[in-house]
């Protein structure tokens, strides 16, 4: 048999029909994630047709992109933005008790952000196709699962027909060699790669990062790489399972129990892609040569190591992000004021990033005239913050602790910063307005945004740190 890569196998494990030249393949999907943003019109759309939800015990529902992340008051009513960001979930609710479907609501300790709470759970395994309408599914692709996001007509598609209509992407192996240098993050790996390979670089394929400098990261790190593949423009991103994988899934509320759970094991073994599989496209990075990397414009492609200065505009396109940023080529970004920070989001708001950051600001206060917003990316999350001390460390350190949800990423909820504010954010999307209108958005890890809120500057950790010792 011809050597396939993992994503071949999953393909085609999973296609229902074969695409030919004037129709797209039919791919069967395992899990479906919604949330109250993208469904309420493919809902109605079922209503209008007189349709059933397929197969509801393979969707799973959170509340997460418009809920208010400040808590309810004595009364119990939560500060929703608007009264259409509650009738988003209040419709959700509806929809998901009227057709059967699991909800991580209020009361929920899993409700969070989606690519938070599906990983939390075991609901994400390897092997798996996961769709949801949210471009940042490639998360769960660290698991070695197919996952991409959908439109909201597609939505409709896959709750009526447990089906998507899809042509095969094209393959893209991006090895990673070495091994990352100490206080390099997988936040500053994936920035770096996109800055490599561009905006562009992935579009039409599906990326599979590879070698030891990958296989050397944990699954919260993992999911961080995987999320941010669509930034480099491709379907989706994914990382092959090994036994990092599996320790990390066992004894999740989903996961397979007992001869079971070896028996799923032994299967997840075999998702790798074979010796002499033919990629379309290849890269190889050095890990070592990679620092705290940060974005200086408007969209994640314009990365730069911390320490360097602001590079030069090379089209209108980048002249334009410039201005907007109020930067100039040649300028360093050390040193920039800042005026909001925000460490969350389905990038980096793990309990791990949220260990980053409060290792950082332990002892220390955020900078005056700076705001801090940290927001775990679930309920439990914020448990098991709690419960370690790390919510203390921020607050006395003048941050604030806020309730799990999307938050700042998007800002559909009212976390948002003031036009020119510039704001370093752990998210994953620096367009024009993304935080706010006329907002400045500077990506980075957990550790550099903490350092940030400290100097109430742009600062390279490396630096700050030695100063602290």
């Amino acid at each position: 048999m011809k050597p396939r890569t993992i994503i071949d196998k999953i393909w085609d494990a999973h296609q229902v029909r074969a695409e030919s030249a004037d129709t797209p393949g039919i791919l069967y999907v395992d899990l479906h994630l919604i949330h109250e943003v993208t469904t309420p019109q493919a809902f109605t759309e079922l209503h209008s047709r007189g349709l059933k939800v397929r197969c509801p015990e393979r969707v799973l529902a959170t509340l997460d992109h418009s809920t208010p992340t400040l808590p309810a008051d004595a009364q119990g009513r939560r500060p929703y933005v608007t009264a259409e960001a509650e009738r988003q979930v209040l419709q959700l609710e509806t929809n998901c008790a009227e057709f059967g479907i699991e909800l991580n609501g209020w009361n929920s300790e899993h409700r969070g952000i989606v690519h938070v709470m599906g990983p939390e759970i075991g609901a994400t395994q390897p092997g798996m196709t996961i769709v949801c309408g949210d471009s940042h599914t490639a998360t769960h692709g660290a698991f070695g699962a197919l996952a991409f996001g959908i439109g909201t007509t597609e939505v409709g598609h896959v709750l009526a027909t447990q089906c998507l209509l899809q042509r095969k992407p094209k393959s893209f192996a991006i090895h990673v060699d070495g091994k990352l240098r100490p206080g390099v993050s997988a936040k500053d790996l994936i920035l770096h790669i996109i800055g490599r390979i561009g905006v562009g670089g992935g579009t039409g394929h599906v990326i599979e990062y590879r070698g030891p400098a990958i296989e050397a990261l944990s699954m919260e790190e993992r999911m961080t790489v995987c999320n941010m593949s669509i930034e480099a423009g491709a379907r989706a991103g994914l990382i092959a399972p090994d036994q990092v994988t599996f320790d990390w899934l066992k004894g999740r509320p989903r996961t397979p129990r007992g001869a079971d759970w070896e028996r799923a094991v032994a299967a997840w073994r075999t998702l790798v892609s074979d010796p002499g599989a033919n990629y379309d496209s290849e890269v190889r990075i050095d890990a070592s040569a990679i620092g705290p990397t940060i974005s200086y414009g408007t969209h994640p492609g314009m990365v730069t190591p911390i320490a360097a200065v602001i590079p030069s505009a090379r089209n209108a396109q980048e002249s334009k992000a410039l201005a907007y940023m109020q930067f100039d080529g040649g300028q360093a970004l050390t040193g920039q004021k800042v005026d909001v920070v925000f460490v969350g989001s389905c990038t980096n708001s793990r309990l791990s990033d949220l260990r980053d950051a409060a290792a950082v600001m332990r002892g220390h206060k955020v900078a005056d005239g700076v705001r801090m917003l940290i927001v775990p990316g679930s309920v439990l999350i914020k448990r098991e913050a709690e419960a370690e001390g790390l919510d203390e460390v921020f607050l006395t350190a003048g941050a604030e602790w806020r309730e799990a949800g999307c938050s700042m990423c998007i800002g559909m909820n009212g976390d948002i910063a003031q036009p020119g504010q510039l704001v370093v954010s752990t998210s994953n999307r620096n367009f024009e307005g993304r935080q706010g209108p006329g907002v400045r958005t500077v990506l980075a890890s957990p550790r550099v945004a903490a350092v940030a809120a400290i100097a109430g500057v742009i600062t390279d950790p490396d630096a700050f740190q030695e100063r602290a010792a």
